[in-house]
């Protein structure tokens, strides 16, 4: 059973590498299962045990990457703890990022899933108008979503120039960057 598991995972990730591949060169509804399959090295058998469709493979990845995201912002719904820090989620949220960057330079490119992008942003949103409003007591909810608007669009660009820069930088430090971007300001270049 566990040999079956391990084959299993190898042909979901055979074929996300393929799916993410193609996508990075032309928009989903240009992609067929034979040139999918083609490219991830599998039989179109295979491929149909897996998935109903290419639409619904790209559904699955997009879940998948959905559930990671809610799981890294899941720390600002909790109690105020001494430990938990901005920081700590920002760093769990580019953890996540890098876990599934295949399918967020998709995301980002000129054939990525717009709708999917509006979805993660909107997931943020609440747990950020959840969680801040335990934080900061005194913000308004049209503040909290003033400054979620703002940084948010902002941390998409550093997001931008993390992947064009190939990641070099680690996820720790890129969280740190954007935590002092985002609570200092202008005051992050005099660091």
């Amino acid at each position: 059973m566990k040999k079956n598991d391990q084959r299993t995972r190898l042909t979901q990730m055979l074929i996300r590498k393929a799916l993410t591949s193609l996508l990075s060169q032309k928009p989903i509804q240009s992609i067929s299962v034979k040139e999918l399959c083609e490219e991830a090295g599998i039989n179109r058998g295979t491929f149909y045990a897996h998935y109903a469709d290419i639409y619904d493979l790209l559904d699955k990845i997009e879940e998948e990457m959905m559930c990671d995201l809610q799981e890294a912002l899941q720390p600002l719904l909790e109690e105020r703890e001494e430990n938990l820090t901005p920081l700590k989620i920002t760093t769990g949220i580019f953890d996540c990022i890098k876990e599934n960057v295949d399918i967020c330079i998709v995301t980002l490119g000129p054939y990525g899933d717009k709708q999917f992008a509006a979805r993660l942003l909107s997931v943020g949103r609440e747990r950020c108008l959840e969680g801040y409003s335990k934080y900061f007591e005194g913000a308004t909810t049209k503040q909290i979503e003033y400054y979620y608007a703002f940084v948010s669009a902002g941390c998409i660009g550093l997001l931008e120039k993390w992947l064009n820069d190939g990641m070099t930088t680690s996820t720790a430090e890129i969280a740190r960057v954007a935590e002092s971007i985002m609570m200092g300001g202008i005051h992050f270049l005099a660091e």
